[in-house]
């Protein structure tokens, strides 16, 4: 795919277009403006999001993409997603956003006139060919855009054409730490709209859990049999939301061990836990982020039962652990704690003191939820790692224990065991809230759960 002189993306096998074709082309179109969808679904929550921002930074031209198309494979790009702080602040989340950008323009003692450039429908006459001959960009080939009156009404924004966008000094989100970092801790306290918005990915990621038990004996007896899994997960989450808010983990046997599995590419055994890491993602493209380890006979044997209560029990004590005005760690160090406590009581560990246990945890037990699975990652620290916890905020909690399929410091019926318990909480005034309780989490629930599902 080339640009032409024109500015078209076409691809290099077109055919030239003739005078004759291109005057055809241009002639006899029926007006057909988009169907009025009203306001944007969070179109009434984003000014407050932009007048939050606007006060961080007076009288600064502030610079928010969207974000471009990023190459997969020669001539086909990957599935577009907006970057999530333009996503936060427009309440804009198509595919069609790509390249546009949101300027916070300094208006006034100080504020800012929020701004949206983009790239309106193309015409279809004075000599326009994009709408049938660009590949990347051109209705006939990706669908069609809004025009700069149908955004305006959508967003409530003022709307200008992205060829106008000048270049005067200005903070841009993709290049200027600062302001990357403060709009990532903008959005570490969720409002009202953004909860409903996750209960709603938690809602449809519940559904595919329980599509994937429904597909456990065919997924048993494909050679690939992660992969059905994994196929099951994605169907809902297309059919629900814009798809899953992550690359789907599903892990049997010692694939569980590795902490991002996805290539996904195993057989299941009967014999072995599957560990199912999964989060369907909305329309307005808030994830879930919920792991449950799961037997695939239906019955967790005596060493499965015994590794999943001790990470049940840890994951119990982290959840206790949430509330206003606690730190952020409190939750992962009362986990380890009950982790610590089990391997020192089981042998593996001398005892319970010091940090060996995290040979067997690895990583940390939970993070910030939201637009991005890892939210608010660019927050600076004393914001939110060593921080406390807030009202509002949403999070998981998610120990494991990964026991290496090679780890000679474990008896042999430990080792090829991997176990995670993962749920979405929303922080409230006294505690916090499971968002996630509709799907099963104590041994003997789970297994209920699994056989009424696969009788039915």
């Amino acid at each position: 795919m080339t640009d032409t002189p024109s500015g078209l993306h076409i691809g290099s096998h077109d055919l030239p277009v003739s005078p004759d074709l291109s005057r055809f082309m241009a002639a006899d179109w029926t007006a057909t403006p988009l169907p009025d969808r009203g306001p944007a679904p969070a179109s009434a929550v984003t000014p407050a999001r932009r007048a939050r921002l606007s006060a961080r930074f007076p009288g600064e031209r502030l610079i928010v993409p969207a974000g471009d198309l990023k190459v997969r494979s020669n001539d086909c790009d990957h599935r577009f997603r907006p970057h999530s702080a333009y996503a936060w602040l427009t309440g804009l989340t198509g595919e069609d956003q790509v390249g546009h950008v949101l300027v916070l323009e300094p208006s006034g003692a100080h504020g800012h006139e929020a701004v949206l450039y983009l790239r309106p429908r193309s015409p279809r006459a004075d000599g326009n060919e994009e709408f049938y001959r660009d590949r990347r960009y051109g209705e006939f080939w990706v669908g069609r855009r809004p025009d700069l009156a149908e955004t305006e009404r959508l967003t409530g924004l003022r709307c200008a054409h992205l060829d106008t966008l000048g270049s005067p000094p200005a903070r841009n989100a993709s290049s200027d730490p600062e302001l990357a970092a403060t709009l990532s801790e903008l959005r570490l306290v969720k409002d009202a709209w953004e909860v409903e918005q996750l209960q709603r990915a938690v809602d449809h990621t519940t559904a595919g859990f329980e599509d994937v038990v429904r597909a456990l004996p065919r997924a048993l007896a494909h050679p690939r049999g992660e992969r059905w899994i994994e196929g099951v997960f994605a169907l809902r989450a297309r059919a629900e939301g814009n798809g899953t808010g992550y690359e789907t983990i599903a892990a049997s046997g010692a694939h569980a061990c590795v902490l991002h599995w996805i290539r996904n590419d195993g057989r299941l055994d009967r014999d072995d836990l599957l560990l199912l890491d999964a989060g369907v993602e909305t329309d307005t493209l808030y994830t879930a982020d919920i792991t449950r380890t799961l037997p695939l006979s239906g019955r967790f044997s005596p060493v499965q039962r015994q590794v999943y209560e001790l990470v049940l029990a840890a994951q119990d004590a982290g959840m206790a652990a949430l509330r206003p005005g606690a730190s952020f760690r409190d939750f992962h160090r009362a986990g380890m704690r009950v982790i610590a406590d089990g391997l020192a009581e089981w042998g593996v560990l001398k005892n319970a003191e010091g940090d060996l246990h995290r040979r067997y945890t690895l990583c940390g037990s939970g993070h910030m939820l939201g637009l991005d699975v890892h939210d608010c990652a660019k927050a600076r620290a004393d914001t939110y790692l060593d921080g406390t916890l807030e009202e509002g905020q949403v999070l998981t909690v998610e120990p494991g224990l990964y026991f290496q399929p090679d780890d000679e410091t474990l008896p042999a019926e430990l080792r090829g065991i991997g176990v995670r318990v993962e749920d979405d909480l929303v922080v409230t005034a006294r505690g916090a809230r499971l968002m996630s309780g509709a799907l099963p989490r104590s041994v003997a629930d789970i297994e209920e759960w699994m056989g009424r599902l696969l009788a039915g």
